[in-house]
């Protein structure tokens, strides 16, 4: 063999070898494409609110009592906004479905203790999946059905919980409305209507209803207009004080409907009842209004201290003006009317007024101030469920536990507030 046909043979034999290798190469990235784990796209945010600031009111005493009365100068905090920090994350589960969770837990920024005692993550916890074409399902301690619907019309968006929620929050229109062992459908938007339901349960050995909590609802939007409308019933345990509490963990599944002037004598309800409208209309680049109508009914049972049913009707209606970028000022006003019940001849009136001043200092701090009035007349049940007394006032939510020990009662605040 010629010098030539070696070097032409050998040549041809790396040109082979070299086809070879790169086959084996191809087959083993298919191989590898094939066989290795998907992993799929997943977030995790970490953020939180920081709200702290001076409040004064005219007159103050313990709840249940009309003793006192004298005026108070204090650190408030979590009025714009409940101080808190949470974590919340998604994962892509493909075909546009969705894993979800969040956890939640609420501080007083004034101490840095929990918001309630012995719940670390007591504004949310849960868990679910979520698809944009069939919608959401979670499960875990949550804002019910009803709230998660009404929200974008309640009073508190502008005017605060701590001083604009219905007097003493009867209603459940402010955002410590949350309920434990909760499963929840929220469906996506069909033409502008929502529809959403809940269901607590309790837990009570040898009844499904006994403590439970179910709601229900709809939503439609269209444009700058938006209505909504839901119902909610609490199935309350009479033993051991009813619904009443923070976070009770045993009775109503743990909706905190909180003890107010208002509420105090009806705290044994074997049952509540709330039916809610609410409406909202965007009227120009500066001015938007809302309203809402609150049917509440406590309703008596064989453990409970009262009689008669008790219904309170309240009507409410907020104005929100967008002075400039940085500037946001509301008004707004409630009357709420209780039904004449358990030998009370003349029922109770509230009748509030609530003011807001919002600054922006950057997209994410701001400062606010705001200021109330409620006027209460007629009477009520006292707290242990039978004596007839004068009703009192209490503004909002944030004066549950500390309300008037008179029928009027003005309050006024001033906080920062920083988001992250």
């Amino acid at each position: 063999m010629s010098k030539a046909t070696a070097v032409d043979a050998h040549k041809k034999e790396l040109k082979i070898m070299r086809r070879y290798l790169e086959v084996r190469m191809g087959l083993s990235v298919v191989a590898m494409t094939v066989t290795a784990p998907v992993f799929a796209q997943s977030s995790v945010t970490l953020y939180g609110i920081i709200d702290t600031g001076f409040g004064y009111q005219s007159s103050q005493t313990t709840l249940g009592s009309t003793s006192g009365g004298h005026s108070a100068v204090k650190i408030i905090n979590g009025v714009w906004a409940g101080s808190r920090f949470g974590l919340k994350g998604t994962e892509d589960l493909g075909g546009g479905t969705k894993a979800v969770f969040q956890l939640e837990e609420g501080f007083n920024s004034a101490t840095g203790a929990q918001s309630v005692n012995g719940l670390m993550f007591n504004r949310q916890a849960f868990v679910g999946v979520t698809n944009e074409r069939y919608g959401a399902l979670t499960a875990g301690r949550q804002y019910a059905s009803y709230y998660q619907l009404l929200a974008p019309y309640s009073p508190v968006t502008w005017l605060s919980g701590f001083y604009g929620a219905h007097p003493g929050d009867l209603d459940g229109l402010d955002t410590i409305y949350r309920t434990n062992n909760t499963i929840e459908y929220m469906s996506p938007s069909w033409y502008g209507l929502k529809v959403s339901a809940s269901y607590s349960l309790a837990g009570v050995p040898g009844s499904v209803n006994q403590g439970s909590t179910w709601a229900a609802g709809l939503q439609y939007t269209r444009g700058a207009f938006g209505v909504a409308a839901a119902f909610s019933r609490i199935n309350n345990s009479t033993r051991g004080g009813g619904a009443f509490g923070a976070d009770s963990a045993t009775s109503n599944a743990g909706a905190q409907t909180g003890v107010s002037a208002v509420t105090n004598g009806y705290q044994t309800a074997q049952a509540q009842q709330r039916f809610a409208v609410g409406a909202g209309y965007t009227i120009n680049s500066q001015f938007d209004v809302t309203a809402t109508y609150t049917n509440v009914q406590y309703i008596p049972g064989a453990g409970s201290a009262f009689r008669d049913q008790a219904t309170f009707n309240t009507g409410g209606m907020v104005l929100h003006w967008k002075a400039a970028p940085v500037w946001d000022f509301a008004a707004g006003y409630s009357y709420t009317r209780a039904t004449e019940a358990n030998g009370i001849k003349s029922s109770a009136q509230y009748q509030q007024v609530t003011l807001s001043e919002y600054y922006s200092l950057s997209r994410r701090t701001g400062v606010y101030a705001l200021q109330a009035y409620q006027r209460a007349n007629g009477q009520t049940l006292g707290s242990n469920g039978h004596s007839i007394i004068n009703a009192t006032a209490t503004i909002g939510d944030g004066f549950q536990s500390t309300p008037s020990s008179s029928r009027s009662l003005f309050a006024a605040g001033v906080g920062i507030i920083h988001r992250f």
